[in-house]
């Protein structure tokens, strides 16, 4: 089949949340199926790994997009009832391609909602929406912790991006969530439309326990430092957690592992015991070297990556509700749960001074991932899913080009 692949960014290298799933995707698709890549272009970055991958045989087209001027570009549609995502995220020129490409393939794959538009004049091919989480309900969480003007901005995406992510729900064949939880919102807030579920994994040769190397004290958060939930949870930890957790225990210090961090960011480092590392080659170097993982996120939907690569690790987690509620597994069992300041610094400390206990937490960790979050299992059900979608249009003729053959 040839299948082409949308997505916000190019979908590799697996070093972010969203390139990590995206090119897991596409490197499943790829056993089967024939793959052509459309994207955007963030950085001269993305350029070489767009060349990468079409010499590893998946022909990826990619446009430039320039963040800072998209967003102006789309402040006209506030005059209207389209969410500014469209505006910031539109391309006439990706539109074209998708328009020649689309005549060559059987099955429209759009990561995220954003690159779902591309699709909506393509309703000749057999269509998959994989959301992964509702955008529309990351901006209701954005609306509830900032103040005017941007609390209306917010809540104007809240409610247009909803109105939108219907209409796709709507148009395409499949709608994917990563996890339970999201399917549930989803068809709660637009219900009818069909969904299921493909989790995210987590690489377990590359992610591989060090316990021997954890250092006493060392707290470690992983995220790219510029996107609002990690800069606001961070913001929090650093002022409200980690001077509570360095009572109990002096020595605890705390490193921010992630590119592109932001002013506020780049200022906690001013903080006793606090280290800004910005972009590292392998964050891995830090996990391993941390005692205890953080994930102090308030605003969270579907899986945390970065909570699934420190339980692989066999690192003990301590994260809120909301960052941890992707996981499925059981708190106090598998990794600890705490929302209010002090009950967070409370179990990090207790952590850090038993030892013990920390390995045993990061032990059960390590095994629950392997169970359940291996990319091999988490990925299987995607392989009937494009199976069952090439039958479908086989039986109503509305395409005729499954015979493309596969790679």
């Amino acid at each position: 089949m040839n299948v082409l692949f949308l997505s916000q960014r190019v979908p590799y290298p697996p070093n972010r949340g969203d390139k990590i799933t995206t090119w897991r995707l596409v490197e499943r698709l790829g056993r089967r199926h024939r793959v052509r890549i459309v994207a955007f272009a963030h950085d001269a970055a993305d350029l070489a790994a767009a060349r990468y991958l079409t010499e590893r045989g998946f022909p990826t087209y990619v446009f430039r997009t320039h963040p800072r001027w998209d967003r102006l570009r789309s402040l006209p549609l506030l005059l209207t009832r389209a969410p500014l995502t469209l505006g910031v995220f539109g391309s006439r020129a990706l539109q074209a391609a998708v328009g020649h490409l689309a005549a060559e393939s059987d099955l429209g794959y759009a990561y995220s909602s954003s690159m779902g538009a591309f699709l909506l004049p393509h309703p000749e091919l057999a269509r998959v929406m994989h959301f992964a989480e509702l955008d529309s309900d990351k901006w209701r969480q954005y609306a509830a912790r900032t103040r005017p003007p941007r609390r209306w901005i917010y809540a104007r995406e809240h409610a247009t991006l909803l109105a939108y992510e219907t209409r796709l729900a709507r148009s395409f064949d499949e709608n994917i969530f990563c996890t339970p939880l999201e399917a549930e919102i989803f068809r709660a807030r637009i219900p009818g439309p069909s969904s299921i579920v493909l989790r995210n994994g987590v690489d377990l040769e590359h992610f591989r326990p060090a316990p021997d190397a954890a250092e006493p004290g060392h707290l470690v958060f992983v995220g790219v430092m510029d996107y609002y939930p990690n800069v606001e949870g961070c913001v929090w930890f650093v002022e409200e957690i980690l001077p509570k957790v360095q009572d109990r225990v002096p020595e605890a210090r705390l490193s921010i592992v992630g590119a592109h961090p932001v002013p506020a960011v780049r200022r906690l480092a001013r903080r006793p015991g606090v280290v800004v590392t910005g972009y590292v080659d392998d964050p891995r170097d830090w996990l391993r070297r941390a005692a205890v993982s953080v994930a102090p996120l308030r605003i969270a939907r579907g899986i945390q990556n970065k909570v699934l690569e420190a339980m692989a690790m066999g690192l003990p987690v301590v994260g809120t509700g909301a960052a941890t509620q992707g996981v499925e597994g059981r708190p106090g069992e598998h990794y600890l749960v705490a929302d209010e300041p002090g009950a967070q610094a409370e179990a990090i400390a207790r952590l850090l001074a038993d030892r013990g206990e920390a390995r045993r937490l990061g032990e059960r960790a390590r095994r629950f991932v392997a169970e359940r979050y291996d990319w091999e299992v988490t990925l299987a059900p995607l392989d009937a899913l494009i199976e069952r979608l090439a039958t479908r249009e086989g039986q109503t003729g509305a395409s005729g080009r499954f015979s493309a053959a596969a790679r």
